[in-house]
């Protein structure tokens, strides 16, 4: 997995501000080029864009995987074991509500994972996970 291409994501939020704070400030991602209706920030070298809407995002489904109800869509990265660790130590310190707690997801099967899902200020679902063997990332 050398040499991965950045991924770019654009998502909509009700409120600039609010997510400044949380993807500046809680998740610590660096801001990029802004104007009054978008952000650019650097989440762990991909290029996500909130882009203001006039209400908040509509509601996201959910699907069931190993026991949970997963919201979709959502996005996130795949982090280093260490740094899952102290983001979701980070996310406990600021507050943060989980959708879905820190675990370890299909223990002792091809693919497991530690996972958490949240959702920023306007509601969008966000998943980071980690691999202890990152070869087990597409795993079957």
């Amino acid at each position: 997995m050398t040499g991965l291409a950045p991924f770019h994501i654009a998502f909509p939020v009700d409120d600039l501000d609010a997510a400044r704070h949380f993807y500046g400030t809680v998740l610590g991602c660096p801001e990029g080029r802004s104007d009054p209706d978008w952000i650019d920030f650097n989440l762990y070298g991909h290029q996500i864009v909130a882009h203001r809407v006039d209400s908040s995002p509509a509601a996201a489904a959910h699907n069931p995987v190993d026991g949970h109800a997963v919201p979709v869509p959502h996005f996130g990265v795949v982090l280093p074991p260490a740094e899952w660790r102290a983001l979701a130590e980070r996310l406990n310190a600021a507050g943060t509500e989980f959708v879905i707690e820190p675990h370890t997801r299909f223990p002792g099967q091809p693919g497991e994972q530690s996972t958490m899902f949240f959702r920023d200020p306007a509601g969008n679902a966000l998943e980071f996970k980690a691999f202890a063997d990152l070869g087990q990332l597409f795993a079957k």
